[in-house]
């Protein structure tokens, strides 16, 4: 869990014990229509017309007003900052990797050219959540040192393919603390079944042989694919960006998930 969301969970649970002791301290009031003179019977009218907006659940109106806070918080927290932070700013300037990032899908991916090469990694948002579900664990070892910044793992897959051969190699990593730990990597004679994002294709490839586990080659076998793999640019550097940019997707896409919510409810 990042430190934005964990401070915005012990301000959430603040305004839940404010609110229920306003509760307690008096019923609940809604705003009611009087009977008015003819004259004033028009403005009576319209305000009775907007508060039928709401669907006729007893609690819309207060979801709605809970829904409103956390996105006026959100938006507050990141005020000041700049649209573009300035490690996505550095990472684009660099050049290298192409960033393909749809807004409402929690799946991120990268591309970039090397040589004959096309190389494609693919990560999802969603691994941050699943690492904030476990147990926490003390922030300095023995040595009094803070652990790195983003320590929780993002599993990451990257495929290759040549612009003048067929199949396509993919590699199955683990990115966290700066590195990428390779699980696992295959070889697909046909280059779209290796790349291509589809129910029958992911079918077709559980049936075939996907190779060994990384850490039962040779060493030497190990040593010279991690070279061969860094040489490509999935490096250190990479492996900082890619935790960062989750973070930054995930952030952006609560808050919209927020504006969606609201929105459904007040409709």
């Amino acid at each position: 869990m990042s430190a934005l969301r964990a401070l915005r969970q012990v301000t959430a649970s603040s305004s839940r014990a404010v609110a229920r002791s306003a509760v307690r301290s008096g019923p609940l009031r809604f705003a009611t229509v009087q009977l008015a003179p003819r004259a004033a019977m028009t403005v009576a009218r319209a305000f009775s017309a907007s508060a039928c907006r709401f669907s006729e659940g007893s609690t819309d109106v207060v979801l709605s007003q809970k829904l409103a806070e956390e996105l006026k918080y959100e938006k507050e927290a990141v005020a000041d900052a700049p649209e573009e932070p300035e490690f996505l700013k550095t990472f684009k300037e660099q050049g290298v990797w192409e960033i393909q990032d749809v807004a409402g899908n929690d799946e991120v991916t990268l591309i970039r050219k090397f040589g004959n090469e096309t190389i494609r990694m693919m990560f999802s948002i969603a691994d941050i959540q699943s690492a904030e579900e476990e147990p926490e664990y003390e922030q300095e070892g023995e040595g009094g040192e803070d652990q790195p910044l983003h320590s929780y793992p993002v599993r990451t897959s990257f495929s290759i393919t040549k612009s003048n051969g067929k199949g396509s190699i993919n590699i199955d990593t683990m990115c966290q603390e700066g590195a990428f730990i390779i699980d696992n990597m295959s070889y697909y004679p046909d280059a779209q079944l290796g790349t291509e994002l589809t129910a029958e294709a992911d079918w077709k490839r559980r049936g075939l042989y996907i190779g060994p586990q990384f850490d039962t080659l040779d060493v030497s076998v190990q040593e010279e694919i991690e070279k061969w793999v860094q040489e490509r640019g999935i490096d250190e550097s990479l492996a900082m960006f890619v935790p960062e940019y989750s973070e930054y997707k995930e952030q952006k896409e609560y808050v919209r998930w927020l504006d969606n919510v609201k929105n459904f409810v007040d409709a």
